[in-house]
């Protein structure tokens, strides 16, 4: 048996393993995925019970884009990336078949600032395997989706 085919059977298995292995309450506990149909810039997202008070709170704002809202549970930031086929309108009359999250391409600002705890759950509704590339983030090379 080749090398390749050996682990592609391998992953195979263990993803369906995996994915019956994934409890329904399990799945309830997940942040409701927020998606995005449109592609005006979204204006800026405020957390619910930010005030006055602490350090200032000055959002990021993306051209194009918009800030994936998130969900305060025992001191994390939860956030729920879903990665799934988008359809993107690029000129009128024009529209391509895309890879996106949330519902848009590019996906959504996933905003943090040094010092937060931070969950992300992934869902993936490819066809395909997918990985992601954090950005700006100090990961090994094997959790860093190259």
């Amino acid at each position: 048996m080749e090398r390749r085919r050996f682990f592609a059977q391998a992953l195979a298995g263990t993803a369906a393993v995996a994915s019956t292995a994934v409890a329904r309450h399990a799945l309830a506990g997940l942040p409701e995925p927020v998606i995005r149909t449109g592609t005006d810039t979204a204006g800026p997202w405020t957390p619910p019970g930010v005030t006055g008070a602490g350090r200032p709170y000055r959002p990021v704002v993306t051209l194009n884009g918009w800030t994936l809202p998130f969900r305060m549970r025992d001191g994390f930031k939860e956030f729920h990336l879903v990665a799934e086929p988008v359809v993107r309108e690029f000129a009128p009359g024009f529209t391509v078949n895309l890879w996106g999250y949330n519902g848009a391409s590019p996906g959504p600002t996933i905003e943090v600032v040094e010092g937060d705890r931070v969950r992300i759950y992934v869902t993936n509704r490819l066809s395909e395997h997918t990985t992601i590339h954090w950005h700006g983030q100090r990961l090994p090379n094997g959790m860093d989706g190259v």
